[in-house]
């Protein structure tokens, strides 16, 4: 993946980041549920599929890109990796949000914004160990993923 720094708006990632915020915000002050993708996901598969507010959810992430292209040109998509790769890594992404209890999104996002200090710990690891990967597969092995 290569990123265009000429096409770079930082005010885009601005605002999707206060989206985030503000549609995690408006989910735990209105329900008090967290919004941690794997556990919405997850419990849409688990049980607690009745939940009428994680269909919801979930439909409106994938709504997102179509009411974003009402005011802006959605940016072109390439895939340079393998999907194989791709397999790999989301399995594993998906084993380590069961063992560590939540994702990104719930940890990184929900947990630090509440001063949770597992949520602190989960987000330091994930970022180390994100850190340590790429260094050892593009830097040590020479991988460069496709």
């Amino acid at each position: 993946m290569n990123i265009d720094w000429a096409a770079f708006t930082p005010y885009s990632a601005l605002a999707g980041g206060a989206l985030i915020g503000l549609a995690s915000a408006i989910l735990i002050l209105g329900i008090g549920r967290v919004a941690g993708m794997s556990g919405i996901i997850g419990g849409l598969f688990s049980g607690y599929h009745t939940e009428q507010w994680r269909w919801y959810f979930l439909v409106g992430l994938l709504a997102s890109p179509w009411l974003y292209q009402v005011v802006a040109v959605l940016p072109a998509i390439s895939m340079t990796s393998n999907v194989p790769v791709l397999v790999l890594a989301g399995l594993l992404v998906g084993i380590g949000t069961r063992y560590g209890s939540g994702c990104t999104s719930g940890h990184g996002v929900c947990g630090l914004s509440r001063l949770s200090i597992r949520s602190l710990a989960a987000t330091f690891s994930f970022m180390i160990a994100g850190f340590v990967i790429v260094y050892l597969l593009k830097h040590v092995l020479g991988w460069e993923g496709n």
